[in-house]
Order: structure tokens, then C-alpha cells, then sequence
């Protein structure tokens, strides 16, 4: 008998279905079953962000989900915010702004964007680094991510 699972989920806008191993967390699905490397792993004890992910629209760590848990839901990685044509606007921003350096944490500071301008689509600075509190870079100080958030949320305030 067989200790592997069935899932049915919505990834990045695709309806799937995969088998898993009762133990393996969302962010080993996302990488190793479905070869989404955008979502890092960090510390994989949830404390960097870098695995961050839209889990039913909730900003969530995907190496602290159970892949099991995300039967019937959707998720959305940094794969899924662009199309086939053009960058989603958080991104767009990033790199006008340069807000990032090696690359790293950034996808996890952009699905933590998103999020954050879904749910406020003009932060303050100080909100903008409240909410990216729980993502680490080890790379720049900060202010360019900042100033990509801002400009970020002046790009979706313009397509509203």
C-alpha cells in the first residue's frame, strides 16, 4: 500500500493533480514536481521569505505549508503574476527601480508586494517595510525595494 496522496489543486492558474508524500511541504511541490524555481528556499523554517507564495490569496511561507493542505485551493508563485508577454507591474518595477541585487529574496519581495498592494494599493513607506518585514535580503539596504514598492503601486493605481 502506497503512502502517496493524491492532490487536486489550481497552480498559477492550471488545475493539477500530483501525488505526494504526506510530509513534503508546498515549496518541494512547487520546486521538485512542478519545476517552479522561482520560490527559493531560504531557512525553510519560515523566517526569510524567500519562499513566499499566494496561497487563496493570503501571503503564506511555502516551506510552513503541508503540499496536502492545498487540496482544492490555489496558489500563486512569481511564475504566475506575469503573462506570456509582459511583466506584472511589481515586477516591472523591481527592475526599474533595481530592487534587487542578486536576485535571490526578490521573488519572495514580489509576491510579498503583491499581496501587500492588493490589499492596500497606497502604503506608506513605513507599511511598505512593515509588511516586508518577513522578507531577508542580505544584499542592499532596503531603500531601492522600497522605492520598487512605490512604484509598483503607482503602475496598478494607473491600470485601475
Amino acid at each position: 500500500m502506497s503512502s502517496k496522496l493524491v492532490v487536486n489543486s489550481n497552480i498559477n492558474g492550471q488545475d493539477v493533480e500530483f501525488l505526494i508524500e504526506p510530509q513534503q511541504s508546498l515549496l518541494e511541490i512547487l520546486r521538485d514536481a512542478f519545476g517552479l524555481t522561482g520560490t527559493k528556499e531560504g531557512c525553510n523554517d519560515g523566517n526569510c521569505g524567500a519562499c513566499s507564495v499566494l496561497f487563496d490569496n493570503r501571503l503564506v511561507n511555502a516551506c510552513l505549508v503541508l503540499g496536502v493542505e492545498i487540496e482544492g485551493r490555489k496558489v500563486v508563485t512569481v511564475e504566475g503574476l506575469a503573462n506570456i508577454n509582459e511583466l506584472h507591474p511589481v515586477q516591472e518595477a523591481f527592475v526599474v527601480e533595481d530592487g534587487l541585487q542578486c536576485g535571490y529574496c526578490t521573488p519572495g519581495f514580489i509576491v510579498s508586494t503583491k499581496a501587500l498592494l492588493d490589499q492596500n494599493p497606497d502604503p506608506s513607506d513605513d507599511e511598505i517595510r512593515f509588511w516586508l518585514a518577513g522578507n531577508l535580503c542580505r544584499c542592499t539596504g532596503y531603500d531601492k525595494i522600497v522605492k520598487a514598492v512605490r512604484h509598483a503601486a503607482r503602475l496598478m493605481n494607473e491600470a485601475r
